[in-house]
C-alpha cells in the first residue's frame, strides 16, 4: 500500500516539478513563402484525354514529350504504354502484377 502511494505521489509530484525548470517558450515566426519558381508547374505531368473509337486514351507528358499512354476500352480493364528509354519503343504494362518499381527521373543530363 505504501509503494502505491508513492507512485502515486511521485506521478503527481513530478510534473510540477518538470513545469518550474522549462524555458520560457515563444511561438515559432511564419515561414516565408517559398520562392518564385518550385512550385513550378513543368513538374506535373500534362494529361490530355482524347477519344479514338470507343477507347478512350489519356496522353501523359513531361517538358512535352510524351512518355505514358493509358487506353480504356469500353467495358474493359484499362492498360498502359510506356515508353520506358525515351525512343519511341512502346511497351504494353498493365500494371496489376502486384509489383510496381517506382521510376523517377532524378536528373536529366
Amino acid at each position: 500500500m505504501r509503494r502505491a502511494a508513492l507512485l502515486l505521489f511521485l506521478v503527481l509530484a513530478f510534473p510540477a516539478a518538470a513545469a518550474d525548470k522549462l524555458p520560457d517558450l515563444q511561438p515559432l515566426p511564419e515561414p516565408p513563402p517559398p520562392p518564385p519558381g518550385v512550385a513550378d508547374q513543368s513538374l506535373e505531368p500534362q494529361v490530355t484525354i482524347t477519344q479514338h473509337g470507343q477507347d478512350k486514351v489519356e496522353e501523359y507528358r513531361m517538358n512535352g514529350k510524351l512518355y505514358m499512354l493509358k487506353v480504356t476500352p469500353p467495358g474493359g480493364k484499362p492498360y498502359y504504354l510506356i515508353d520506358r528509354q525515351g525512343n519511341g519503343t512502346w511497351v504494353r504494362d498493365s500494371l496489376d502484377s502486384g509489383l510496381v518499381v517506382p521510376q523517377w527521373v532524378i536528373r536529366n543530363f
